[in-house]
C-alpha cells in the first residue's frame, strides 16, 4: 500500500507581477514546504530576494500530488479551516482562488456507545457573550453528558484568564499537565473522559496527561471560547490542499524567476563562514539517488522544521549546534507519531456530519481518531477522489494521532480496525460496504509534542545566529507572538511570514528597495470585552494577593 512519488518538473511559465531575479541580491534557502515554509517563501520573494526552498516531498509544490498506486489522490492529515484564519483568507483572496473551501460543518463525537455530542454551526445561532453563547448553543447536543459534569469545566475558565497575567505566571502552568490543573480545578472525571480527553488527541495529539497545561488553555480558548463561532470549521472541497493552495502560490512565485524548489531534497548540514559565525551555504542529499549536494551564496536559513527534522540536522551541524545551541535544544524534544488511510467503498454510506472523532475505543490503543466523508465534503469534484473514474462509494479518510501503538499493526489490521470496529458505530452501513481499495500510510514523529515544561525548549523565531529564524506553529514568536494558537494552519503560516519579516526588518538580506517592503499580517478578532475585562481585575487582584503571599492553590 505504498504511495507513488515520481520526481517532477518545478518550471513554470513567466508571469509578470513579481520581482525578477536579476535585481535579488540576497539569497535564502528555506527548509520545509509546509504552512510556514511557503509563508516565509511568499514573504521573501515578494519583497524581492531569492529563495530555494527545499523539502522531502517529491513536489513540495502541489502540482503532481500524491497517489495511491492506482493513481487515487491521497492526501495525509485532514486540516480544517477554522473561523479565526484571517491570513489564509487574505491569501485564498490574493491569488484569486475563489471559493476553495466548504461551508462550515457540523462535527460528531462517537464512543463505543454511539453518539455523544454534536459540534454545530455555532455562527448559525443568536450570537450571545462567550462562553454564554456556546453553552445556549449547544444545549441539546450532549448526548450522554449530564450538565453536572459540563458546568464542572466553569472553574477553568478562570485559569484562561489568568493564564498570561506574566511570562512568570504562563511558565508555572506549563510547568503541569492539563490532567493536573483539570483535577485540581474540579473539573469531573465524565467531562475529562468523554469530551476533553477526545478533543485533546485530535487538538494536541497527546491526552491530558502529557500536555502543558499552558498550552492546552491556549488551544481551548482559541478554538472554542474566544467568540461562540470560534470552534466553526470548513474543509478543502476538492482535491488537496497543496493542490489547492499551495500549487498556485509556488507558481505565482517560481514564475518570478525569484524562487527555486528542490523537492525530493534534505537539509543535511548548516555551514557557517568562520569569519562571522553566519551561515553561509548548506549541504543536501536527494533522496531519490543519495546524490549531495551544496548550495552556496547562502546568506540566511528559514527552518520551517519539526522536532524531528530539526534534530537531524544539528547532529550534522556541530558548528551551528554550538553558536545557537537553543536549536538543539528544540531538536530533543518528543514528537508524535500519526497513521493515516484512506478507503474507497462499493457503497454510499450516509453518515450525518462529515467531520467525526472517535473516542475510548479501546481499538485505538490510546490513539486519537478522526474520520471525514470526503463524498459529501467534496461532492461537487467527487470524480477527483477515484482518479476520473466512475464513483461507487463513499470515500473515507481517517487519521490517528499518538498512534505509535496503532502504526504496529499491519496494514490490513489498520484497515479491518476501521472497517470492522470503529466506523460502523457511525452508521450500519460500513458493515455491509465493501472496501475497494486502501492505502495506510505511517508518520513517524510528524507531529510536535507541546509536553509539560516544553515552552521554553521549543525553538524561537529569532537565534543566536542572526542569519538563522525558525517557522512553525511550534515556535515561540517573541513580540511577533500572533492570536492563532496550538498546531493550526493559521499560526505556521503568519509565522513563516514573521520568519521572513524579521530578516528584512534587522537587515540580514537585503532587497532592491531602500526600505524593506515587509509582509502584512493580519491580527485574529479582538477579545471580547468581558474577557478583557476578567484578565485586568484578575491581574490586580492576584498581584495584590500574591504580594502578601497567595497565589491560586492549582499552581506550582
Amino acid at each position: 500500500m505504498g504511495l507513488k512519488m515520481e520526481p517532477v518538473s518545478l518550471q513554470q511559465p513567466a508571469m509578470t507581477d513579481a520581482v525578477p531575479s536579476a535585481e535579488c541580491p540576497s539569497h535564502v534557502v528555506v527548509v520545509g514546504g509546509g504552512w510556514a515554509g511557503w509563508g516565509a517563501a511568499k514573504a521573501l520573494c515578494q519583497a524581492g530576494v531569492r529563495v530555494t526552498l527545499l523539502d522531502g516531498q517529491a513536489d513540495p509544490t502541489g502540482q503532481s500530488p500524491l497517489t495511491t498506486a492506482s493513481g487515487k489522490p491521497f492526501e495525509a492529515g485532514t486540516r480544517g479551516f477554522w473561523k479565526d484564519y484571517p491570513n489564509i483568507n487574505a491569501l485564498t483572496a490574493e491569488l484569486q482562488l475563489g471559493e476553495v473551501f466548504t461551508p462550515f460543518t457540523t462535527s460528531a463525537f462517537w464512543s463505543p456507545e454511539g453518539l455523544e455530542a454534536t459540534a454545530p454551526v455555532f455562527g448559525a445561532s443568536p450570537q450571545l457573550p462567550s462562553p454564554l453563547g456556546q453553552v445556549v448553543a449547544t444545549l441539546s447536543n450532549f448526548r450522554r453528558l449530564p450538565v453536572s459534569d459540563r458546568l464542572s469545566i466553569a472553574g477553568l475558565l478562570v485559569a484562561m484568564v489568568d493564564l498570561h497575567r506574566s511570562p512568570q505566571v504562563f511558565a508555572r502552568y506549563d510547568a503541569i499537565s492539563a490532567m493536573t490543573l483539570f483535577q485540581q480545578l474540579g473539573v469531573s472525571e465524565r467531562m475529562i473522559n468523554e469530551f476533553l480527553r477526545p478533543i485533546l488527541l485530535v487538538g494536541l495529539f497527546k491526552p491530558p496527561e502529557e500536555l502543558s497545561a499552558a498550552v492546552t488553555m491556549e488551544l481551548l480558548y482559541y478554538y472554542a471560547l474566544a467568540h461562540q463561532d470560534s470552534f466553526d470549521v470548513r474543509w478543502i472541497k476538492a482535491r488537496s490542499i497543496a493542490e489547492q493552495l499551495f500549487a498556485p502560490l509556488a507558481q505565482r512565485l517560481m514564475a518570478s524567476g525569484g524562487l527555486q524548489v528542490l523537492g525530493g531534497t534534505l537539509a543535511t548540514r548548516l555551514n557557517l563562514d568562520p569569519n562571522n559565525a553566519q551561515v553561509d551555504s548548506v549541504q543536501t542529499t536527494t533522496l531519490a539517488t543519495g546524490e549531495e549536494g551544496l548550495i552556496e551564496d547562502v546568506d540566511a536559513v528559514v527552518l520551517a522544521v519539526g522536532a524531528k527534522g530539526l534534530r537531524g540536522l544539528m547532529a550534522q551541524s556541530p558548528q551551528c549546534a554550538q553558536a545557537a545551541p537553543e536549536l538543539a535544544v528544540a531538536g530533543s524534544l518528543g514528537a508524535i507519531d500519526v497513521v493515516s488511510v484512506r478507503l474507497w467503498l462499493n457503497a454510499y454510506v450516509p453518515v450525518a456530519d462529515p467531520a467525526n472523532v472517535f473516542s475510548r475505543f479501546a481499538g485505538l490503543r490510546g490513539a486519537g481518531g478522526t474520520f471525514f466523508m470526503l463524498d459529501q465534503l467534496q461532492k461537487q469534484s467527487e470524480r477527483d477522489l477515484w482518479a476520473g473514474e466512475q464513483p461507487q462509494g463513499s470515500v473515507v479518510a481517517s487519521d490517528f494521532y499518538n498512534a505509535s501503538a496503532l502504526a504496529q499493526l499491519s496494514d490490513q489490521e489498520i484497515v479491518d480496525l476501521l472497517k470492522n470496529e470503529l466506523l460502523p458505530v457511525a452508521h450500519a452501513g460500513f458493515q455491509t460496504a465493501q472496501v475497494l481499495e486502501a492505502e495506510v500510510r505511517r508518520y513517524p514523529g510528524s507531529v510536535s509534542w507541546f509536553s509539560p515544561g516544553s515552552v521554553h525548549k521549543r525553538p524561537p523565531l529569532e537565534t543566536a545566529v542572526a542569519s538563522i529564524v525558525c517557522a512553525g506553529d511550534w515556535v515561540r514568536m517573541g513580540a511577533r507572538e500572533h492570536g492563532a494558537k496550538g498546531l493550526c494552519q493559521e499560526r505556521a503560516y503568519v509565522c513563516g511570514l514573521e520568519a521572513a519579516n524579521s530578516l528584512l526588518e534587522r537587515g540580514v538580506v537585503t532587497t532592491p528597495t531602500a526600505t524593506p517592503n515587509t509582509h502584512a499580517v493580519l491580527p485574529v478578532r479582538a477579545d471580547e470585552p468581558q474577557v478583557v475585562l476578567g484578565r485586568a481585575l484578575n491581574a490586580v487582584v492576584m498581584e495584590q494577593a500574591e504580594a502578601l503571599g497567595f497565589r491560586w492553590p492549582w499552581l506550582p
